[in-house]
């Protein structure tokens, strides 16, 4: 049995021309980009710059997935919709499990670097921001940690002012013939989305006669499988940072811990939630 395997005559070997992988990708590009600032340098920073860097990488994604989703409801394609939540739901599971990479960075080896890294936090990632606005939890105040990055602001203004895709969902319904009430449909989209107790009985019709509305029913299931991963990815983050530095304060001037945990109140679908109480139940 021969211990090497020998190029075939077809592959490509020369790239004077040809468009070579590291190029298409720009590896130079993005293998050049991670820049410990530690003195000297740590070990271990390699691993918390990576963790970060894939993680923006992905946020990007989702990103671009979920303007696609909005698109398509607006034109009432609801299959390729759920087709993007799917890929974003795979997303989140990875996202997720990177933190556990980030957990073997003991709390002994992080005190050793994170002092250099100054007020730089997570805190300030303009994508996770969109991410937040694009599902229905908008902060106008959140702008101003942006003024001094022109990009990222414009971004988190567009995501500001345009509907969720919660909104577009609940259009959707009202154009499939569902009552959704004109005040949810016509709210101001620029804030937060709140809980609408008369969106309930929407939902509940919806699901207690999934037979009939099986397209709609399985959407209402993907948005729930979406908040889901969204609810665990905070719960991972909160557990590591808890397990790396306790109860210290964050980099970028948070309470840390308990500010984490704030987060786990939020919630983006509150009445897709709500309606498993009244589902079985009538008056």
């Amino acid at each position: 049995m021969s211990a090497q395997r020998p190029l075939e005559n077809g592959i490509v070997t020369s790239f004077k021309v040809n468009l070579s992988y590291g190029e298409y990708l720009r590896l130079d590009d993005i293998l050049g980009a991670q820049r410990p600032v530690s003195v000297p340098e740590h070990h271990d920073e390699l691993l918390f710059i990576v963790q970060h860097q894939t993680s923006e990488l992905w946020l990007k994604l989702i990103v671009h997935e979920l303007y696609a989703v909005r698109q398509y409801l607006a034109k009432d394609e609801l299959r390729p919709a759920l087709k993007g939540l799917a890929r974003v739901k795979h997303i989140q599971r990875t996202l997720t499990e990177q933190w556990s990479v980030l957990a073997t960075l003991t709390p002994t080896e992080y005190a050793e670097f994170r002092s250099f890294l100054g007020t730089s936090s997570g805190f300030q990632s303009y994508q996770y921001r969109a991410i937040e606005f694009m599902l229905g939890n908008k902060n106008r105040g959140m702008l101003k940690i942006f003024d001094e990055q022109p990009e990222a602001r414009a971004l988190l203004e567009e995501t500001l002012n345009a509907p969720t895709v919660y909104d577009e969902f609940l259009q959707f319904l009202a154009r499939r013939g569902h009552p959704v009430p004109e005040s949810i449909l016509t709210r101001d989209v620029t804030e937060a989305y709140e809980y609408q107790p008369e969106l309930v009985a929407v939902f509940q019709e919806i699901y207690e006669k999934a037979e009939q509305n099986w397209d709609v029913y399985e959407a209402c299931e993907e948005l729930v499988d979406l908040e889901e991963n969204f609810q665990l990815w905070r719960f991972r983050h909160l557990k590591t940072v808890e397990r790396t530095i306790g109860f210290k304060r964050g980099s970028g001037g948070s309470s840390g811990v308990n500010f984490l945990k704030a987060a786990l109140d939020l919630t983006f679908f509150p009445e897709l939630y709500a309606v498993r109480t009244e589902i079985g139940v009538r008056s």
